[in-house]
C-alpha cells in the first residue's frame, strides 16, 4: 500500500526511493489481508485494513441473553454506515418488532398511558407487559414515520423497563429526524445497559461523525468491528475512513503551528545526491578571492557547507542561500542561487516559496536546467499527495483535473529542460522517477537508459534500471544488473543497499542481511574517511530483515536505536521503532514513537499517514480501557493465523 510518503521520496530523487521502499516495506506488514488476528505473548493483535488492534486479556465477559438476537441486524446496521461515509444522515433500520401477538397487538383505545408517577403504582408484571405493548405501538408509528409519536411511546416503554432495545429504537427516531445529540444520548444508555450492543456502537458512530466528533466516532466503530469479528465491511471501512479524517484534522492544526524546518540529514542527502555532482561554478572556487559577506562569498559558504552532509552543515547552507540573495552582488550567479533557495525551502516543506524562487531562477536564466527538473519534481509532489487524497474521496472530475494538470506541468517541464539542453543526463534520470512512481516502468526504463547513455558513471541510474526491471518482472535481468553494478560501484555502500532490499522481497533473508552488513561497514568506512553524517537506511532495511526472518525484535530495535543515535531525525527509524514496538503490545511506547514520526514529518501528506497510524495506536489504548472484555473474543479469531509479514 503506497503511501503520501513514498511519493514524495520517490518524487524527490532516486536516493530517496531507498527511503520509499523501506517505508513501503514497513507499511507493507499491514497490508496484506484486511483481517489478520494472532496472539503474541498473551496480547491479542487484530489488524484490519492496514491498522493494528492489541488487547489485553479481559475478565470474564458476562452473559448477555439478548444479543444474539441483536447481532442479526448487522446488514442494515451497514447502510448507516454507508450513508455516513457518504456524508449523508444514514437511513435508520427499522426498529425490532415483536412477533405478533394477542397480548401485543393492542388498538390505541387500549394502550397504557404511562407517566413517572404512574408508573410506581404497577406490579412487576403489569410494567413488563406495558413495555411490550408501548414497544409494539412505538414500532408501529416508527414505520408510518410518526416518529415524534414513536419517541412518546418508546419513553413509556423505557419508564415502565429499561431496556437497551428501546433506547436504542428510540435513537433510530431522533436519526430519522437528524437529531444528533439526542441519538448520541439513546445510543449511550443502551450501550450503557450492554455494551457490546453492536447497533446501538454503530448508530451512535454514526452521529459522532455527523456531529464532526470523529475521535469517538473511530472507537464505537472499532468497537463494533471487534464484536463483530470484522465480518462488518462498512464498519472496517469506517474505521480507515475515520482513521484519515480524524489525522487530517490534527495534520492541518499541526501544519499551522508547524515550524519549517529541514528534514533528517538522511532525507536531504539523499535528495541532493540524485543529481550529479559539479564542482564549485566558475568565479565560486575555493580559490577565488571574494569578499567577506558578499553574495556570492555566501554561495560558496552554503555550496561548502553541503558537503560535509550533517544537519548542521545542512542548515548552515540554507542560511547562507538565504543571505546570499538577501545580500545580493550575485552577478551571473543570482539565477544559481534562488535555485539553491528554492531547494531548501522546498526540503523544509515550502513548496509555495520554493515554487516563486525556481520561477525567478528561470526568468533570470531560462537556460539553468536543473531549475526545471527541480520545478517538476515538486509538480509530480503535488500531483501524488493529491492521488493519494483523491483515492480517499468521492469523485470528484474538478479534482482529477487539477491532478492531470500538475502531471502535465511535470512533463512540460522536462520538455522546456530538453529544448535547452538535450544532452543533460539529470532530465533524464529524473524524467525516468516521474514515469516510475507513476508505475510506467517501461518508459521510466528508457529513460534510466538514456541517462547512463550520456553518463555511465552516475551510479543511481544503473540501481534505479535495475529495480525498474525487476519491478517489471524481469528478475534475471535486474539480478544481472546489479551484479554490474557490484562490479563497477563496488566501493558506493548504495549498490549493496539497493540489492539487498530485492532480495528481501524474494525471501532470501541471509543474503539480503549480508548485503545491508556490508552497506553499513561501507558507510562507516567513508563517515571514517571524509566525515560527515551515515545514510542509516541500511541500518533500518537490517532490522525490517531480521524482524522478517527470525522475528528478532530484540536485534530490531538495537538497530533501529542505532540509527537514531546517528540521525535522530530519521522519520524512518522513528516508525520502524513504532511498528516493532506495536508488534509486541507495547503500544503506549509504540504511540510515542507516531506522535514523534508525525513531529518529524515534512508535507501535510506525511503527517497524515503518521498520525493515522498514531490514533489507531491510540484507539486501541482506548479500546482497551472502555471494553478489556473483548480480548477473550479476539483470542479465538487468532487462532491458527500467522502475523503480518509471514507469506
Amino acid at each position: 500500500m503506497a503511501s503520501a510518503r513514498d511519493a514524495t521520496a520517490a518524487a524527490a530523487g532516486s536516493a530517496s526511493q531507498a527511503t520509499a521502499s523501506t517505508w513501503e516495506r514497513l507499511t507493507s506488514w499491514y497490508g496484506e489481508n484486511k483481517v489478520v488476528a494472532w496472539t503474541i505473548a498473551g496480547v491479542t493483535v487484530v489488524a484490519v485494513g492496514g491498522t493494528l488492534y492489541y488487547l489485553s486479556q479481559p475478565p470474564q465477559s458476562t452473559d448477555k441473553t439478548s444479543k444474539k438476537d441483536r447481532r442479526k441486524t448487522k446488514k442494515k446496521d451497514g447502510e448507516q454506515e454507508k450513508a455516513a461515509e457518504e456524508g449523508k444522515a444514514a437511513p435508520v433500520a427499522e426498529p425490532k418488532v415483536a412477533p405478533k401477538a394477542p397480548s401485543v397487538e393492542v388498538e390505541a383505545e387500549e394502550l397504557p398511558h404511562v407517566t413517572e408517577e404512574s408508573v410506581e403504582q404497577l406490579s412487576e408484571q403489569e410494567r413488563k407487559d406495558y413495555a411490550a405493548k408501548l414497544k409494539a405501538a412505538g414500532n408501529k408509528a416508527y414505520g408510518s414515520k410518526d416518529y415524534n409519536r414513536a419517541i412518546d411511546l418508546y419513553g413509556q416503554a423505557i419508564l415502565c423497563k429499561s431496556d437497551p432495545v428501546f433506547y436504542s429504537n428510540r435513537a433510530a427516531c431522533w436519526n430519522a429526524m437528524s437529531n444528533w445529540p439526542k441519538v448520541i444520548e439513546d445510543t449511550t444508555a443502551a450501550i450503557n445497559l450492554d455494551n457490546e450492543y453492536v447497533k446501538a456502537l454503530n448508530r451512535r458512530a454514526n452521529a459522532y461523525e455527523q456531529e464532526e466528533r470523529f475521535s469517538e466516532a473511530l472507537l464505537d466503530y472499532t468497537a463494533s468491528c471487534i464484536i463483530d469479528q470484522f465480518r462488518n465491511e462498512n464498519s472496517a471501512q469506517a474505521v480507515e475512513r475515520l482513521l484519515k479524517k480524524v489525522a487530517e484534522s490534527k495534520a492541518k492544526t499541526i501544519m499551522e503551528g508547524k515550524e519549517k524546518r529541514l528534514p533528517s540529514p538522511t532525507f536531504v542527502s539523499n535528495y541532493l545526491q540524485s543529481f550529479r555532482a559539479k564542482p564549485l561554478p566558475e568565479g565560486l572556487e575555493e580559490t577565488a578571492d571574494l569578499e567577506e559577506g558578499s553574495g556570492k562569498w555566501y554561495m560558496r559558504k552554503g555550496l561548502q557547507a553541503i558537503q560535509t552532509r550533517t544537519g548542521e552543515g545542512y542548515a548552515e547552507a540554507g542560511q547562507s542561500f538565504d543571505k546570499a540573495i538577501e545580500v545580493n552582488n550575485l552577478d551571473n550567479h543570482e539565477a544559481f542561487a534562488y535555485n539553491m533557495r528554492g531547494t531548501f525551502r522546498y526540503l523544509k516543506g515550502e513548496n509555495d516559496a520554493a515554487l516563486e524562487d525556481l520561477n525567478k531562477s528561470l526568468e533570470i536564466d531560462p537556460s539553468l536546467v536543473q531549475s526545471y527538473v527541480k520545478r517538476a519534481s515538486m509538480h509530480l509532489e503535488q500531483s501524488m499527495f493529491g492521488l493519494n487524497r483523491r483515492s480517499q474521496m468521492s469523485n470528484d472530475a474538478g479534482t482529477d483535473l487539477v491532478l492531470i494538470g500538475k502531471r502535465e506541468e511535470a512533463a512540460r517541464d522536462f520538455e522546456l529542460a530538453t529544448e535547452h539542453n538535450a544532452e543533460d543526463p539529470d532530465i533524464f534520470y529524473h524524467r525516468a522517477q516521474l514515469h516510475f512512481i507513476l508505475s510506467e516502468f517501461s518508459a521510466a526504463a528508457t529513460d534510466y537508459q538514456k541517462s547512463i547513455d550520456l553518463d555511465n558513471k552516475f551510479i543511481f541510474s544503473h540501481i534505479q534500471l535495475g529495480v525498474t526491471q525487476y519491478k517489471m518482472g524481469s528478475i534475471a535481468s535486474s539480478m544481472a544488473t546489479f551484479r554490474r553494478c557490484i562490479k563497477n560501484f563496488g566501493d558506493k555502500s548504495d549498490v549493496y543497499n539497493y540489492y539487498g532490499e530485492l532480495l528481501l522481497d524474494q525471501q532470501k533473508y541471509q543474503e539480503a542481511v549480508e548485503k545491508f552488513e556490508t552497506a553499513v561497514e561501507m558507510e562507516r568506512k567513508t563517515v571514517g574517511e571524509r566525515g560527515g553524517g551515515m545514510n542509516v537506511l541500511p541500518l533500518i532495511n537490517k532490522a525490517l530483515a531480521l524482524f522478517q526472518w527470525k522475528q528478532d525484535f530484540s536485534a530490531a530495535e538495537e538497530l533501529c536505536q542505532k540509527a537514531l543515535i546517528i540521525d535522530p531525525e530519521c522519520d524512518i527509524a522513528v516508525a520502524t521503532m513504532a511498528q516493532l514496538l506495536l508488534q509486541q503490545g507495547k503500544v503506549t511506547e509504540a504511540l510515542q514513537y507516531f506522535e514523534r514520526a508525525a513531529e518529524l514529518s515534512r508535507t501535510d501528506g506525511e503527517i497524515v499517514n503518521a498520525l493515522s497510524y498514531a490514533e489507531a495506536t491510540r484507539t486501541q489504548l482506548e479500546v482497551q480501557d472502555k471494553y478489556p472484555q473483548l480480548a477473550s473474543r479476539l483470542q479465538g479469531m487468532g487462532a491458527g493465523m500467522a502475523p503480518p509479514g509471514v507469506r
